[in-house]
């Protein structure tokens, strides 16, 4: 007897190569998921949590036992705050005052100061907030009230500036905003003489946003543009330069700088994304030949069978 073998039918074939594919997109689809899910819960957590930047011991800013009672008259000067630290001072219109606060790498720093008039000694003044990077650099304000005019009736002026994100490396002929120690001047222009003296009370506090990788650039700063660091990355001065002088090499170091240290420039949440992405171009590529290889040889009908 002739022993009949069927073969399978170009239908049959091509519902093969059906299922084929649909389980080859769905075994791609939970690998891209799953990796995702190690992805962002091993890596993204933890940085954003060592890179947010950190309030204030009180979120609205009332500690006032910490809180800076005073400011500086100068650059040199300048009274230090802490990030998300509420400070005040007592002065006259006509006076300048001066504060410095640390900025780091990837974090969008944002100055907010209220000047109150007393009610017996108002004037119309125009108070102005200017803000200067580690170099003395003015940096413009990328939105914000900065200067604004108070009436004679107004009992406190609301002044905002929200600046650049703070950049780890940049071009020597930019004007780019570098990490440092960064200083806020506050005074009121267009005086006139009778203006002079009045008293007034400031508020000023500074707080940042951490950004993230979107910010991160190619290179970094061997140092932050801090007051006197030259002093403690440079050769000691001898015994001889040390006595006589009153003042010790790091008498003019800022004390101040983010919580968790500046920024070391490598590591940042980019890094986490473009392993997603060479993850899900690697997946798209296994899916895409699944789906266009077929199923091997094929299959031998006869023709017109």
């Amino acid at each position: 007897m002739r022993t009949i073998r069927t073969r399978p039918t170009t239908r049959g074939v091509r519902a093969t190569r059906g299922v084929r594919a649909t389980r080859a997109v769905r075994a791609a689809a939970g690998a891209v998921t799953a990796g995702v899910f190690l992805l962002l819960g091993g890596s993204v957590s933890p940085a954003v949590a060592d890179s947010s930047p950190s309030a204030s011991p009180s979120d609205d800013g009332s500690d006032d036992g910490a809180a800076p009672t005073e400011a500086g008259t100068s650059f040199r000067t300048a009274t230090e705050i802490e990030l998300g630290q509420k400070a005040t001072a007592s002065a006259s219109t006509g006076d300048y005052l001066y504060w410095s606060f640390p900025a780091d790498a990837g974090g969008r720093p944002t100055v907010k100061a209220t000047v109150k008039l007393p009610d017996s000694a108002r004037s119309s003044a125009t108070w102005q907030i200017d803000v200067y990077d580690g170099l003395r650099r003015r940096q413009a304000c990328q939105y914000g009230a900065q200067t604004r005019l108070a009436g004679a009736d107004a009992g406190s002026v609301d002044l905002s500036c929200t600046l650049r994100t703070v950049r780890a490396w940049s071009e020597q002929w930019a004007n780019d905003p570098l990490p440092g120690t960064y200083y806020v001047r506050l005074t009121a222009t267009d005086l006139g003489t009778a203006d002079l003296g009045v008293p007034v009370n400031a508020e000023i506090r500074v707080d940042s946003k951490d950004i993230g990788g979107s910010a991160a650039v190619d290179g970094s700063l061997a140092e932050p543009l801090v007051p006197g660091i030259a002093l403690t990355t440079g050769e000691p001065a001898g015994d001889e330069g040390a006595e006589g002088s009153d003042e010790s090499p790091t008498a003019v170091l800022s004390s101040l700088e983010p919580d968790d240290g500046w920024a070391s420039g490598w590591w940042s949440d980019r890094w986490v994304w473009t392993a997603v992405g060479g993850i899900l171009a690697a997946l798209a590529g296994v899916g895409g030949y699944a789906l266009t290889r077929g199923s091997g040889r094929p299959s031998q009908v006869p023709p017109g069978a």
